[in-house]
Protein backbone atom coordinates (compact mmCIF):
# COMPACT_ATOMS: atom_id res chain seq x y z
CA UNK A 1 0.00 0.00 0.00
CA UNK A 2 2.91 2.07 1.17
CA UNK A 3 4.35 1.70 -2.48
CA UNK A 4 1.51 2.33 -4.41
CA UNK A 5 1.30 5.64 -2.72
CA UNK A 6 4.71 6.28 -3.27
CA UNK A 7 4.68 5.82 -7.02
CA UNK A 8 1.28 7.94 -7.21
CA UNK A 9 3.29 10.90 -5.56
CA UNK A 10 6.37 9.99 -7.98
CA UNK A 11 3.63 10.47 -10.92
CA UNK A 12 2.25 13.56 -9.33
CA UNK A 13 5.09 15.26 -9.32
CA UNK A 14 6.57 14.31 -12.77
CA UNK A 15 3.11 15.43 -14.28
CA UNK A 16 3.73 18.78 -12.06
CA UNK A 17 6.98 19.28 -13.44
CA UNK A 18 6.21 18.36 -17.21
CA UNK A 19 3.38 21.62 -16.86
CA UNK A 20 5.75 23.79 -15.38
CA UNK A 21 8.40 23.49 -18.21
CA UNK A 22 5.39 23.94 -20.29
CA UNK A 23 3.86 26.90 -18.57
CA UNK A 24 7.35 28.51 -18.45
CA UNK A 25 8.40 27.51 -22.15
CA UNK A 26 4.95 29.02 -23.38
CA UNK A 27 5.95 32.22 -21.25
CA UNK A 28 9.29 32.82 -22.74
CA UNK A 29 7.63 31.96 -26.41
CA UNK A 30 5.33 34.78 -25.60
CA UNK A 31 7.74 37.17 -24.36
CA UNK A 32 10.06 36.38 -27.21
CA UNK A 33 7.06 37.14 -29.48
CA UNK A 34 6.34 40.42 -27.95
CA UNK A 35 9.68 41.32 -28.90
CA UNK A 36 9.42 42.38 -32.48
CA UNK A 37 9.07 45.57 -32.48
CA UNK A 38 11.93 47.86 -33.87
CA UNK A 39 13.40 51.21 -32.74
CA UNK A 40 15.45 53.44 -34.27
CA UNK A 41 18.28 54.84 -31.27
CA UNK A 42 21.70 56.69 -31.70
CA UNK A 43 24.75 54.68 -32.16
CA UNK A 44 26.90 57.13 -30.86
CA UNK A 45 27.02 60.26 -28.35
CA UNK A 46 25.64 63.30 -30.57
CA UNK A 47 25.38 66.60 -30.10
CA UNK A 48 22.23 69.06 -30.63
CA UNK A 49 22.24 70.76 -34.01
CA UNK A 50 23.73 68.22 -35.74
CA UNK A 51 22.24 66.51 -38.81
CA UNK A 52 21.41 62.79 -38.68
CA UNK A 53 22.88 60.52 -41.56
CA UNK A 54 22.62 56.59 -40.98
CA UNK A 55 25.82 56.35 -39.37
CA UNK A 56 24.72 57.55 -36.20
CA UNK A 57 21.79 55.21 -35.81
CA UNK A 58 21.04 51.55 -35.44
CA UNK A 59 18.05 49.91 -35.21
CA UNK A 60 17.28 47.67 -31.94
CA UNK A 61 14.17 45.70 -30.65
CA UNK A 62 12.17 46.95 -28.28
CA UNK A 63 9.07 44.97 -26.22
CA UNK A 64 5.84 46.30 -28.37
CA UNK A 65 4.04 47.45 -25.37
CA UNK A 66 6.89 49.92 -24.33
CA UNK A 67 7.45 51.37 -27.49
CA UNK A 68 8.42 55.73 -26.54
CA UNK A 69 5.82 58.08 -28.17
CA UNK A 70 7.15 59.73 -31.19
CA UNK A 71 9.76 56.60 -32.29
CA UNK A 72 11.15 56.08 -35.65
CA UNK A 73 11.62 52.47 -37.23
CA UNK A 74 13.14 53.67 -40.84
CA UNK A 75 16.33 55.09 -40.57
CA UNK A 76 15.52 56.61 -43.63
CA UNK A 77 12.91 59.07 -41.83
CA UNK A 78 15.65 60.53 -39.89
CA UNK A 79 18.32 61.46 -42.62
CA UNK A 80 19.57 64.73 -42.48
CA UNK A 81 16.60 65.70 -39.50
CA UNK A 82 18.44 68.35 -36.86
CA UNK A 83 18.72 67.82 -33.41
CA UNK A 84 17.24 70.15 -30.89
CA UNK A 85 18.98 68.36 -27.97
CA UNK A 86 22.06 65.91 -26.67
CA UNK A 87 21.67 61.95 -27.55
CA UNK A 88 23.56 59.58 -25.23
CA UNK A 89 24.82 56.02 -27.07
CA UNK A 90 21.41 53.65 -27.30
CA UNK A 91 18.82 56.44 -26.57
CA UNK A 92 15.42 56.79 -28.59
CA UNK A 93 15.33 59.17 -31.33
CA UNK A 94 11.85 61.21 -30.88
CA UNK A 95 9.91 63.34 -33.12
CA UNK A 96 10.10 65.85 -30.16
CA UNK A 97 14.35 66.31 -29.81
CA UNK A 98 13.86 67.03 -33.62
CA UNK A 99 13.77 70.36 -35.42
CA UNK A 100 11.46 70.52 -38.32
CA UNK A 101 11.94 69.39 -41.45
CA UNK A 102 14.05 71.20 -43.39
CA UNK A 103 15.81 72.96 -40.46
CA UNK A 104 19.48 73.31 -41.76
CA UNK A 105 21.97 71.87 -38.93
CA UNK A 106 24.03 74.53 -36.47
CA UNK A 107 23.04 76.40 -33.55
CA UNK A 108 20.07 78.69 -35.39
CA UNK A 109 18.01 75.30 -35.23
CA UNK A 110 17.90 75.05 -31.42
CA UNK A 111 16.71 78.76 -30.97
CA UNK A 112 13.20 79.08 -30.40
CA UNK A 113 10.59 81.29 -32.53
CA UNK A 114 10.64 84.46 -30.98
CA UNK A 115 14.16 84.15 -29.41
CA UNK A 116 17.64 85.15 -30.65
CA UNK A 117 21.15 84.09 -30.06
CA UNK A 118 23.71 87.29 -28.66
CA UNK A 119 27.62 86.89 -28.30
CA UNK A 120 29.38 89.00 -25.14
CA UNK A 121 32.47 88.68 -24.72
CA UNK A 122 33.67 87.50 -21.38
CA UNK A 123 37.06 86.91 -19.50
CA UNK A 124 37.75 84.42 -16.41
CA UNK A 125 36.08 86.64 -14.11
CA UNK A 126 33.24 87.62 -15.81
CA UNK A 127 32.21 83.97 -16.97
CA UNK A 128 32.06 82.72 -13.72
CA UNK A 129 35.46 80.90 -14.03
CA UNK A 130 34.34 78.65 -16.69
CA UNK A 131 31.30 77.60 -14.94
CA UNK A 132 28.57 79.31 -17.41
CA UNK A 133 28.23 76.27 -19.40
CA UNK A 134 25.32 75.39 -22.34
CA UNK A 135 22.18 74.54 -20.87
CA UNK A 136 23.28 76.55 -17.53
CA UNK A 137 20.68 80.25 -16.58
CA UNK A 138 23.17 83.08 -15.85
CA UNK A 139 22.16 86.62 -14.71
CA UNK A 140 23.46 89.63 -16.44
CA UNK A 141 24.96 92.29 -14.41
CA UNK A 142 26.50 96.16 -15.38
CA UNK A 143 29.25 97.79 -13.76
CA UNK A 144 28.37 101.71 -15.26
CA UNK A 145 27.76 105.34 -14.14
CA UNK A 146 24.40 106.93 -13.55
CA UNK A 147 23.25 110.23 -14.04
CA UNK A 148 24.91 111.97 -11.89
CA UNK A 149 27.99 110.24 -13.08
CA UNK A 150 28.29 108.11 -10.16
CA UNK A 151 29.53 104.37 -10.00
CA UNK A 152 26.41 101.78 -9.69
CA UNK A 153 26.27 98.36 -10.22
CA UNK A 154 22.81 96.60 -11.20
CA UNK A 155 21.60 93.16 -12.79
CA UNK A 156 19.65 94.35 -16.26
CA UNK A 157 18.77 90.64 -17.29
CA UNK A 158 17.82 87.54 -15.35
CA UNK A 159 17.59 83.97 -16.05
CA UNK A 160 19.08 84.48 -19.48
CA UNK A 161 19.87 80.46 -20.81
CA UNK A 162 23.79 79.84 -22.39
CA UNK A 163 23.50 78.52 -25.75
CA UNK A 164 27.38 77.87 -26.47
CA UNK A 165 30.20 78.69 -25.02
CA UNK A 166 33.08 79.65 -27.85
CA UNK A 167 32.10 77.25 -30.68
CA UNK A 168 30.67 74.23 -27.88
CA UNK A 169 27.13 73.84 -27.68
CA UNK A 170 27.02 70.47 -26.14
CA UNK A 171 25.02 70.15 -22.49
CA UNK A 172 26.50 67.22 -21.86
CA UNK A 173 29.75 68.37 -20.09
CA UNK A 174 30.04 69.81 -16.39
CA UNK A 175 34.05 70.20 -16.26
CA UNK A 176 34.83 74.11 -16.29
CA UNK A 177 35.73 75.85 -19.66
CA UNK A 178 37.31 79.27 -20.19
CA UNK A 179 36.59 80.93 -22.98
CA UNK A 180 36.49 84.56 -24.36
CA UNK A 181 33.01 84.35 -25.65
CA UNK A 182 29.53 82.99 -24.34
CA UNK A 183 26.76 83.03 -26.62
CA UNK A 184 23.40 83.71 -24.81
CA UNK A 185 19.65 82.96 -26.17
CA UNK A 186 17.66 86.26 -25.10
CA UNK A 187 14.26 88.11 -26.74
CA UNK A 188 14.78 90.59 -29.40
CA UNK A 189 14.19 93.30 -26.33
CA UNK A 190 16.61 91.37 -23.74
CA UNK A 191 18.87 91.56 -26.73
CA UNK A 192 18.63 95.41 -27.05
CA UNK A 193 19.22 96.02 -23.71
CA UNK A 194 22.18 93.72 -23.56
CA UNK A 195 24.20 95.53 -26.72
CA UNK A 196 23.07 98.52 -24.63
CA UNK A 197 24.92 97.57 -21.09
CA UNK A 198 27.80 96.17 -22.60
CA UNK A 199 28.57 99.57 -24.60
CA UNK A 200 27.86 101.72 -21.47
CA UNK A 201 29.84 99.57 -18.88
CA UNK A 202 31.75 96.31 -18.35
CA UNK A 203 29.64 93.19 -18.15
CA UNK A 204 29.38 90.31 -15.29
CA UNK A 205 27.84 86.95 -15.29
CA UNK A 206 25.94 86.12 -12.48
CA UNK A 207 25.26 81.88 -12.20
CA UNK A 208 22.14 81.07 -10.83
CA UNK A 209 20.18 77.43 -10.13
CA UNK A 210 18.55 76.16 -12.96
CA UNK A 211 15.23 76.01 -11.21
CA UNK A 212 15.37 78.72 -9.51
CA UNK A 213 12.54 81.57 -11.42
CA UNK A 214 12.15 83.63 -8.73
CA UNK A 215 12.99 87.39 -10.12
CA UNK A 216 15.59 89.75 -7.70
CA UNK A 217 13.96 92.91 -8.32
CA UNK A 218 16.86 95.27 -7.30
CA UNK A 219 17.54 98.43 -7.47
CA UNK A 220 21.42 98.29 -7.88
CA UNK A 221 23.98 99.72 -5.49
CA UNK A 222 25.94 102.71 -5.36
CA UNK A 223 29.39 102.93 -4.28
CA UNK A 224 27.97 105.59 -0.80
CA UNK A 225 25.75 102.60 -0.10
CA UNK A 226 28.11 99.70 -0.42
CA UNK A 227 31.26 102.15 1.89
CA UNK A 228 27.74 101.88 4.00
CA UNK A 229 27.91 106.70 4.13
CA UNK A 230 25.17 108.70 4.56
CA UNK A 231 23.85 110.80 1.66
CA UNK A 232 25.58 114.46 2.32
CA UNK A 233 22.74 117.27 3.23
CA UNK A 234 20.55 118.74 0.99
CA UNK A 235 21.93 122.19 -0.01
CA UNK A 236 20.54 125.29 1.53
CA UNK A 237 17.57 126.15 -0.54
CA UNK A 238 18.67 129.28 -2.93
CA UNK A 239 16.66 132.38 -1.68
CA UNK A 240 14.89 133.76 -4.95
CA UNK A 241 14.37 137.47 -5.14
CA UNK A 242 10.41 138.40 -6.13
CA UNK A 243 10.12 139.58 -9.65
CA UNK A 244 9.75 143.39 -9.52
CA UNK A 245 5.95 144.30 -9.94
CA UNK A 246 5.17 145.27 -14.30
CA UNK A 247 5.33 148.96 -14.99
CA UNK A 248 2.24 150.54 -15.78
CA UNK A 249 1.49 151.07 -19.60
CA UNK A 250 2.18 154.78 -20.13
CA UNK A 251 -1.72 156.31 -21.28
CA UNK A 252 -2.07 157.99 -24.81
CA UNK A 253 -1.81 161.57 -23.99
CA UNK A 254 -5.30 163.45 -23.85
CA UNK A 255 -6.09 165.77 -26.52
CA UNK A 256 -8.59 168.66 -25.22
CA UNK A 257 -10.04 170.19 -28.06
CA UNK A 258 -10.33 173.85 -28.71
CA UNK A 259 -13.78 175.68 -28.53
CA UNK A 260 -14.28 176.77 -32.15
CA UNK A 261 -13.56 180.92 -32.03
CA UNK A 262 -16.89 183.31 -32.20
CA UNK A 263 -17.34 186.04 -34.31
CA UNK A 264 -16.78 189.69 -32.70
CA UNK A 265 -20.47 191.46 -33.05
CA UNK A 266 -21.17 195.28 -33.04
CA UNK A 267 -24.22 196.47 -31.87
CA UNK A 268 -25.41 199.65 -34.00
CA UNK A 269 -28.18 202.11 -32.66
CA UNK A 270 -29.81 204.35 -35.06
CA UNK A 271 -32.66 206.35 -33.26
CA UNK A 272 -35.26 203.67 -32.18
CA UNK A 273 -33.61 200.97 -34.53
CA UNK A 274 -30.96 198.83 -33.36
CA UNK A 275 -28.78 196.40 -35.58
CA UNK A 276 -26.13 194.09 -34.85
CA UNK A 277 -22.84 193.54 -37.26
CA UNK A 278 -20.38 190.49 -37.48
CA UNK A 279 -16.56 190.84 -37.73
Amino acid sequence: MRGSRAVIMLVLALVAGIAAVVLAARWLSQQTSTATEVVIVAARDVNLGTPLNAAMLEVVPWPAGAVPTGAFRNRADLEGRVLLTSLQRGEPVLEGKLAPVGTRGGLSAVIPEGKRAITVRVNEVVGVAGFALPGNYVDVMVNTQDEQQKPISKIVLERILVLAVAQEASRDETKPKVVNAVTLEVTPEEAERLDLARSVGSLSLVLRNQVDQNPSATEGITKRELLGQTPPPPPPPVAVAPAPAPKPKPRPPRIVRQPAPQPETVEVIRGVQRSTAQF
